[in-house]
C-alpha cells in the first residue's frame, strides 16, 4: 500500500491549545505524522510519495465558495489588523443574527470557525491545502488501479463542513476525496468514519445526499466532542435520508462493544454496495489517548483493519485524529496491515 505524506503539514504547528478551560500542550502536533511515517516506513507496508498538485476545483466542490476564500485570505487580514500572532476568534454570532459579511477579522473568524482548537497560522493555509492533495492523490493511484491507499493528512479534515472549521479541521480531506471519486465516475461512495470523535463536517457535506453514505463509529455526543451532532436519530433528509448512520457509543466502549457497532456499520455499506470506500482513519479509540475514552488495545487494529478489507472495495484511508504519541505509529500501521494481510 502507498502512503501519500506532504512536508508541508509542519507550517500547521502550536505548542498550546484552549482546552477545558484553560491552555495546555498541544495535542494536534507535527510530531504525530512523523511518527506514523516513521512506522509506516519501518513496517515495510510500502513506498511513501509526495503528494502531487491539485487545483481549488476538489475542494470547492465540497465546501462553501465564501468560506474558501475566508480561509485563504485569513491570515493575510488578520495579521493586517492584529499583526503576526495565532488567529483565535473570541466572539460567535448569537442565534437568530444576521448573515451579512463583515469587515473585521475577529468577527469572520467566529463566523467561520466552530471552536478555539484550531488557530489560523501563516502557514495554515499551505498545510490544508496539502493535506487535501495528499487525499486525492491517493484516489488518483485508486483510479489508476491502486486496491488501496494511505492518505497521511495533516491536518485532519473531518471536522470541516461546508462553511465551518474547527476540531483541529480546515478542508474536509474525506469528503474532498469521497466527491472526487464521484467525479470520476464513482456511482456510490461511502465514507466511514472510525475516529473517535464523531465527524460533523462530513456529515455535515453530504447529509441531504443519497450518492454518499456517511457512517460514523464515535463517541457518544452526550459526553463528547462535537457534542451537538452525531446522534442516533440523524438519518439523513431530502434525497440523502437514510445514507446517514451514526453508531454513537459511550465512555469505556471495549473492543466488544466496538466491534459490534463497526460490523452493524460495515453491514450498512455493503448493503449501499458502493464503489469506492473512504475510511477517516482515527486511533484516538485507543485506551491511552489523551483526550478520549474508548479502550481498545494496540491489538485490536488489525481486526478493524481485516473487518473493512472483508468488503471487498477500493479503499482510501485519510488519517484523522491519535493523540497517545507514543503508540500512534503502532496502531496505525497495525490496523493498516490488519487490512493488507486480509485483502490478500
Amino acid at each position: 500500500m502507498k502512503t501519500i505524506f506532504s512536508e508541508k503539514h509542519a507550517l500547521q504547528s502550536v505548542e498550546r491549545e484552549f482546552y477545558r478551560g484553560g491552555w495546555v500542550e498541544a495535542f494536534e502536533i507535527p510530531r504525530r505524522a512523523e511518527l506514523v511515517r516513521a512506522a509506516v516506513t519501518r513496517a515495510g507496508l510500502g513506498p511513501v510519495m509526495a503528494p502531487e498538485p491539485f487545483d481549488l476545483g476538489p475542494v470547492l466542490a465540497v465546501h462553501d465558495a465564501a468560506f474558501v476564500r475566508f480561509l485563504e485570505g485569513a491570515w493575510e487580514s488578520w495579521t493586517a489588523e492584529m499583526g503576526p500572532i495565532p488567529a483565535y476568534p473570541n466572539l460567535w454570532p448569537p442565534r437568530r443574527s444576521r448573515s451579512i459579511p463583515t469587515v473585521r477579522p475577529g468577527a469572520e473568524l467566529g463566523r467561520y470557525a466552530v471552536d478555539m482548537s484550531s488557530p489560523i497560522l501563516a502557514g495554515t493555509w499551505e498545510a490544508a491545502r496539502a493535506a487535501v492533495d495528499c487525499g486525492l492523490t491517493g484516489v488518483a493511484l485508486i483510479e489508476a488501479g491502486e486496491p488501496a491507499a494511505f492518505a497521511l493528512c495533516r491536518p485532519p479534515g473531518h471536522h470541516a463542513g461546508r462553511d465551518y472549521f474547527g476540531g483541529y479541521c480546515f478542508l474536509n480531506n474525506a469528503a474532498i476525496a469521497a466527491q472526487q471519486f464521484r467525479s470520476l465516475g464513482a456511482a456510490r461512495v461511502a465514507v466511514l468514519d472510525i475516529d473517535y470523535h464523531h465527524g460533523n463536517g462530513t456529515q455535515d457535506i453530504f447529509y441531504d445526499r443519497g450518492d454518499v453514505l456517511t457512517v460514523s463509529v464515535h463517541g457518544d455526543p452526550v459526553q463528547e466532542y462535537p457534542y451537538y451532532i452525531g446522534f442516533a436519530d440523524e438519518t439523513g433528509e431530502g434525497d440523502g435520508e437514510g445514507t446517514n448512520l451514526n453508531l454513537p457509543l459511550p465512555w469505556g466502549a471495549d473492543f466488544a462493544a466496538y466491534r459490534r457497532a463497526l460490523t452493524e456499520g460495515l453491514a450498512r455499506i455493503r448493503a449501499f454496495a458502493p464503489d469506492r470506500l473512504v475510511v477517516s482513519l482515527g486511533v484516538d479509540t485507543f485506551a491511552g489517548d489523551p483526550i478520549s475514552h474508548f479502550r481498545l488495545e494496540s491489538g485490536d487494529y488489525p481486526q478493524i483493519g481485516a473487518m473493512i478489507a472483508a468488503l471487498g472495495l477500493p479503499t482510501l484511508f485519510a488519517m484523522e485524529g491519535g493523540y497517545a504519541i507514543e503508540a500512534i505509529g503502532e496502531n496505525v500501521v497495525h490496523l493498516l496491515e490488519g487490512f493488507e494481510a486480509a485483502r490478500g
